[in-house]
């Protein structure tokens, strides 16, 4: 982007925590060529970082497109930049549907030397490794949009820890579509587990590191192992597993049958006994009958898993599946979400309730103003997680303190109370 008059710049940027680091990176290369990174409310020219991977992302990109060009016709911005999966995908149709908008850019190649402006709170970061899938899930667009798989060399990802330990991040997360195909495609045969050894060494100050997105095929025993070992290393095992009924997996293209799957959840629970497990379904996918949506039920049911996300199959054109036979009927799908996500509020109160009377360490994130019925006079109320809790798609704990606690603060809380997702407890003096 050329520099104008115009040097004041913010980021909506939306989709998923890779987004952000992308925004995150694009903010860094524009401040250091001399724009100031500010709100929406005090810029010259915004910038969007879509999402494009669903309807419902496509949706709210579109929205806050829509919502940008009502501010440049109101006077309060001059200039509209889009980019991201949105335009890679549909840059065409974009132009002709949006003249407003004075730029579309998608994939962006971006240097990881440059330095990042933070979007996320201070005590914790995302670090991207790797771009790009090496699957072919037939629902997915990811590979068309992404490009091919491209790991981050082991030096830049550790340059960038060691910045982030630096600035006082207390909580690392490592993203990419599929880390456990870190090092595929780099020379020196670095994988997955040699890069953390690496970079949980040089991260002095840093408290967690959790790794997310997990591809079941490809986790290792070695990498079980490096997870279960290490101090430093959140017990959190983030694996989508999309469903169970082997033929929708099959049709899925997600080389695992039912009984591997059950194989690798008994395997992950005896290599790492205090882990919390993170997966994902698609309920609807096409030709999905009613007996294999309870079969995929019975199996949460059966796994109770601690934490669990589910969607509704979306039809994106170019997949293999948007061409399959028997799509399903939206109201259908929205029946089942549901009613799988009903089920897994009662699983999740359950494994809740074993922790009560149980102390547990917690990351605080914010000071919490609402009281409530959580809240006790004398006290002071904060909003934290454990390690069995990602930032914005897992549950909190709400901690009670006699002592102020500040973002980044790590404390030792008693569980006295729970909810569906969320903890309550007393900070330990």
């Amino acid at each position: 982007m050329k520099k104008s008059k115009a040097s004041s710049i913010a980021m909506v940027s939306l989709g998923c925590p890779r987004n952000t680091v992308d925004s995150e990176m694009i903010l860094g290369r524009l401040s250091s060529r001399g724009y100031a990174v500010t709100d929406l409310g005090e810029a010259d020219i915004a910038m969007v970082n879509t999402c494009a991977f669903i309807k419902d992302a496509k949706t709210e990109s579109i929205d806050a497109i829509l919502d940008l060009i009502e501010l440049k016709k109101q006077g309060k911005l001059k200039k509209i930049v889009v980019c991201g999966c949105l335009p890679q995908r549909y840059r065409f149709q974009l132009r002709k549907e949006f003249p407003e908008v004075d730029a579309f850019v998608g994939r962006v190649s971006l240097n990881h030397g440059y330095r990042r402006f933070s979007l996320t709170p201070r005590h914790y970061a995302y670090v991207k490794i790797c771009e790009g899938c090496l699957n072919a899930c037939s629902y997915c667009v990811v590979p068309k949009i992404k490009g091919r798989f491209c790991s981050v060399p082991v030096g830049s990802v550790a340059e960038q820890v060691r910045a982030l330990a630096r600035q006082g991040v207390r909580e690392i997360n490592v993203v990419g579509q599929d880390i456990t195909a870190y090092g595929f495609d780099l020379k020196n045969g670095a994988g997955l587990e040699t890069l953390l050894t690496h970079i949980v060494s040089q991260a002095e100050g840093v408290e967690w590191f959790r790794l997310l997105y997990l591809y079941p095929t490809r986790i290792s025993e070695r990498l079980l192992d490096f997870i279960a070992g290490h101090p430093k290393v959140c017990k959190y095992i983030d694996v989508p597993l999309q469903h169970i009924s082997t033929r929708i997996l099959r049709l899925m293209h997600r080389k695992m049958s039912r009984q591997q799957i059950e194989k690798l959840i008994t395997w992950v629970r005896k290599k790492i006994p205090q882990v919390a497990i993170r997966t994902s379904f698609i309920v609807g996918f096409p030709s999905e009958t009613k007996k294999e949506f309870k079969e995929l039920c019975d199996f949460v049911r059966q796994m109770r898993f601690e934490r669990l996300g589910a969607f509704m199959y979306s039809r994106e054109e170019g997949t293999p599946a948007a061409r399959f036979a028997g799509q399903v009927p939206e109201a259908v799908k929205a029946e089942r979400l549901d009613e799988l996500m009903m089920l897994q509020q009662g699983i999740a109160r359950s494994v809740n309730r074993g922790f009560l009377g149980k102390t547990i360490r917690v990351l605080i994130d914010e000071p919490w103003e609402g009281g409530g019925r959580l809240g006790t006079p004398g006290t002071l109320l904060y909003l934290g997680r454990s390690q069995h809790d990602a930032p914005e798609v897992d549950g909190s704990v709400w901690v009670r303190s006699s002592r102020p606690l500040g973002p980044g603060d790590m404390v030792n809380v008693t569980i006295t109370d729970t909810l569906e997702y969320d903890l309550s407890g007393e900070a330990t003096p």
